[in-house]
């Protein structure tokens, strides 16, 4: 391994000069590089990502970086993903990329602090639907681009680790500098290519469905763009509370949060029923990550069953993911003996947890 140090002191041309401090105490802290070779190659833009590529190949170089290092502040690139996409191109696996973001918290935290008490509170309100809904609004988000040119939008600190997740990238570490958010991420592989992301009220989930189909459950939205990309991000940082749902999980936005605590989220769901994906009572329809953290034995048999809107959780409420799996096995070995039964017997138990002990959605 080569010193970060090393190389920034003994670096020929510009290359050290144009490596911002910040990224400079990043790169000693988090980067390891195989040897001097391996420079950190610093770009603005997706145009100069692809003239490295065309010189690499027109010298007869590698065209494979370790390290590339973005000076462009995230909030500021037209087409966030394709950028990560190209740098992701651009690396080889197990290269590191490193880049800044202004997070809305940090940028309302900035612009309380700039203007005056009161007024700071609807210049902020203004922001943020100019700049955070505005741009995402079917039919109208055209007339935001056409106009801004996609600068100076509210990204959120989910959104921002949720894009790099899609686009082939780990998070090694984040850290605040100065009211930015500076992260290194590693490429894992290539990118999801997602053509179907959402940004609207209205999004379709990835679930696992019967005999371990993938199916696409119709939601609200409750959390912010992305969010299904860290799931394990989330459960390994934060583990998991109340419910066997993930402790305090940041992607869940302040309306997702009423919204899931009176389960408005799940309504889009009824079209999937509709649809035959789900019945009406039945194990919830979860991700492929979630699916893994029960025993292989337990997904093979769950799998032979199609999931439902209202699942028995809502009956009996877990408090981990071997509580959860419990509570389905029991569900699901009396639903095979008496199917109709079963199911009447325990959407009683659900309606009286809701009417009768006040039993909600965490």
């Amino acid at each position: 391994m080569v010193s970060i140090q090393t190389l920034l002191t003994t670096t020929p041309g510009t290359l050290a000069k144009n490596i911002p401090a910040e990224f400079a105490g990043l790169l000693q802290k988090w980067v390891r590089l195989n040897n001097e070779e391996d420079l950190p190659r610093v770009v603005e833009s997706v145009s100069e990502l692809n003239m490295l590529h065309a010189d690499a190949t027109s010298n007869s170089k590698r065209a494979v970086e370790s390290c590339i290092i973005s000076l462009k502040q995230v909030n500021n690139v037209r087409f966030v993903n394709k950028f990560f996409e190209a740098v992701n191109q651009r690396l080889q696996v197990g290269g590191y990329f490193m880049g800044y973001v202004e997070t809305a918290d940090q940028r309302r935290d900035r612009l309380m602090a700039k203007y005056p008490k009161y007024f700071n509170r609807v210049y902020c309100f203004l922001d943020y639907w100019a700049k955070r809904v505005w741009p995402k609004l079917p039919y109208l988000k055209h007339y935001y681009f056409l106009m801004t040119g996609g600068r100076n939008r509210v990204i959120s600190e989910m959104e921002s680790y949720g894009r790099l997740y899609s686009c082939g990238f780990r998070l090694i570490a984040s850290e605040q500098i100065d009211g930015k958010l500076y992260f290194v991420a590693k490429k894992e592989g290539e990118p999801d290519y997602n053509q179907e992301a959402t940004y609207g009220p209205l999004i379709k989930l990835k679930r696992v469905g019967k005999k371990g189909k993938p199916i696409k459950v119709l939601k609200f939205r409750t959390m912010y763009p992305y969010s299904e990309y860290i799931q394990e991000f989330v459960y390994q940082r934060n583990g998991f509370g109340d419910g066997a749902k993930f402790k305090d999980d940041p992607r869940v936005n302040s309306a997702g949060k009423f919204m899931r605590k009176y389960w408005l989220d799940e309504l889009p769901m009824l079209l999937n029923f509709i649809k035959g994906d789900v019945k009406i009572f039945g194990v919830r329809p979860i991700s492929r990550h979630y699916f893994s953290l029960y025993s292989k034995d337990f997904q093979e048999y769950r799998s032979q069953f199609k999931p439902g809107l209202i699942p028995p959780v809502y009956v009996e409420i877990p408090k981990n993911v071997e509580d959860t799996q419990a509570i389905e096995e029991r569900y699901l070995k009396a639903y095979e003996k008496q199917p109709l039964l079963t199911d009447l017997r325990y959407m009683y138990r659900f309606v009286t947890n809701i009417l009768f002990k006040k039993v909600r959605s965490h």
